[in-house]
C-alpha cells in the first residue's frame, strides 16, 4: 500500500518521463535558460498562498517545516538570496521536480505528489518578454507532442482595472470576478444592476465573458468604453501579439483567475481531447519579484493527455562476453549482461525479452527461434 494521492511508475512510463524532462530541458536550455535546483523542504510560511494545504512536519529544533508545494514562490527566493538580480538586466532560469500537497483539487487529478517542468524570465518587463515565455511555451508543447495544443491568453490586468474602476467593496468585485470567470453573463448582468455600476463600466464588464477568440477579439475589446488604464492593459497584450504571428493563441479576456497574483497577461494550454490544462503561467510583476514572468508544465498530466503505448524496449544485446559489452555500450547500444554461462537459457531469456543478439567470445550471435 502506498499514500493516497501517490503512485509507481513502472519501467516503461518511468523511462517516457524521464525522456520527456531531458527534452523539455535541452530546449529551455537552447533558449538560455540555466537550471537550478531547489529544496524539498521550506520553512512553513503561514502567508504561503498554499499554506493551508501543504505538508507540514516539525524539525528537531521544534521549527515548522513544510514539503514544497510549488515552485515560483522557490525561484524567487534563490534569487533574493543569492543576489542574481541586476536591475534591468534579465535571468533566466528553469526547474523540474517533485511538488507535494496534503489537500490537491480537481485540477491537479486528485494527485498529492506530482512533477512540473518550468521556466521563469525574471528581472525584466515587456512585450517582448511576455512573448518570449508564450513562444517558448507554444514550442514545448510542439516538442513533446502536442501539434494540436491552444494557449488561451487572459488579460487579468484588464478584468482587475475595470473591476477598480467600479469603486465597489472588495467583496462586491469578488462577487462580479467569480461571475465574470464562470461566464455567467445573467448572473453578472443582476449584480451589476444591484451594484447600480456606472453605465458604461457596465457594458464593458458585461462584454468580457463573451470576448473569447481569435486575434479579431481585440478589436471587439477596443469598441468598449474602456479606461485609459483598461486601454494600457489592451495596448501591451497587442504588442505581444504583434510579435508572435505564427503562434496560434486564443484570446480569452474574460479569465480572471487570481487577480491579485497576476499582473499582466495569463494563459493556460490545452488539447482537444483532454479536459485539463497542460501547462500554464503569466506575468506576476511585484507579487514576489519586482519583475517576472513564466510557465509551469504538468508532467503526469502530460503523459496522460498523449497517452503513449507503454510497452517496454528491450535491449540490443544480452552479453556473456563482458568486454566486447563495453564496446558496444561505447558505440551507444543497450547491452544487458549475462547472469549465467548456460547458452540455452540465455537464448531462451532473449527471445522471451525480444532481444536480437547475443555476445560470445568476441561475436555477435543473432538469435532465432528454434521452433
Amino acid at each position: 500500500m502506498i499514500p493516497e494521492g501517490t503512485r509507481y511508475f513502472l519501467p516503461p512510463e518511468a523511462r517516457l518521463r524521464r525522456e520527456m524532462e531531458e527534452r523539455l530541458f535541452r530546449l529551455l536550455f537552447s533558449w538560455g535558460y540555466e537550471p537550478v535546483e531547489l529544496p524539498a523542504l521550506e520553512l512553513y510560511d503561514p502567508q504561503h498562498t498554499l499554506a493551508e494545504r501543504s505538508f507540514k512536519l516539525v524539525d528537531k529544533t521544534g521549527e515548522v517545516l513544510a514539503l514544497r508545494s510549488e515552485f515560483t514562490t522557490a525561484v524567487a527566493g534563490l534569487l533574493r538570496s543569492n543576489g542574481r538580480l541586476i536591475p534591468g538586466q534579465p535571468v533566466r532560469l528553469q526547474y523540474a521536480g517533485t511538488l507535494w500537497l496534503r489537500e490537491a483539487n480537481a485540477e491537479l487529478g486528485r494527485s498529492r505528489e506530482f512533477s512540473q517542468v518550468g521556466a521563469e524570465l525574471v528581472g525584466v518587463s515587456s512585450p517582448q518578454a511576455d512573448a518570449e515565455i508564450l513562444e517558448l511555451a507554444w514550442e514545448a508543447l510542439q516538442l513533446i507532442g502536442f501539434p494540436e495544443a491552444k494557449i488561451e491568453v487572459g488579460l487579468p490586468a484588464l478584468v482587475r482595472d475595470l473591476l477598480d474602476a467600479t469603486g465597489l467593496s472588495e467583496d462586491q468585485k469578488e462577487g462580479l470576478r467569480q461571475a465574470i470567470h464562470r461566464k455567467n453573463s445573467p448572473e453578472l448582468e443582476q449584480l451589476l444592476n444591484h451594484y447600480q455600476v456606472h453605465p458604461g463600466l457596465h457594458q464593458a464588464l458585461l462584454a468580457l465573458p463573451d470576448l473569447y477568440g481569435g486575434r479579431e477579439v481585440l478589436e471587439e475589446a477596443r469598441r468598449l468604453p474602456l479606461s485609459s488604464k483598461a486601454q494600457a492593459d489592451l495596448d501591451w497584450l497587442e504588442a505581444v501579439l504583434a510579435l508572435l504571428p505564427e503562434v496560434p493563441l486564443l484570446l480569452d479576456l474574460g479569465r480572471a483567475r487570481l487577480l491579485t497574483f497576476y499582473t499582466g497577461l495569463n494563459f493556460q494550454a490545452y488539447t482537444p481531447d483532454f479536459g485539463l490544462p497542460l501547462l500554464g503561467g503569466g506575468r506576476y510583476d511585484g507579487a514576489l519579484l519586482p519583475y517576472a514572468a513564466g510557465f509551469a508544465l504538468g508532467l503526469e498530466r502530460v503523459m496522460e493527455a498523449l497517452r503513449l503505448p507503454l510497452s517496454e524496449t528491450p535491449p540490443e544485446v544480452l552479453a556473456l562476453d563482458r568486454a566486447l559489452a563495453r564496446r558496444l555500450r561505447a558505440e551507444g547500444r543497450r547491452v544487458e549482461l549475462a547472469w549465467t554461462n548456460n547458452l540455452r537459457d540465455l537464448r531462451e531469456y532473449a527471445l522471451e525479452k525480444g532481444i536480437r543478439w547475443l555476445a560470445v567470445e568476441g561475436q555477435l550471435e543473432e538469435i532465432h527461434s528454434e521452433r
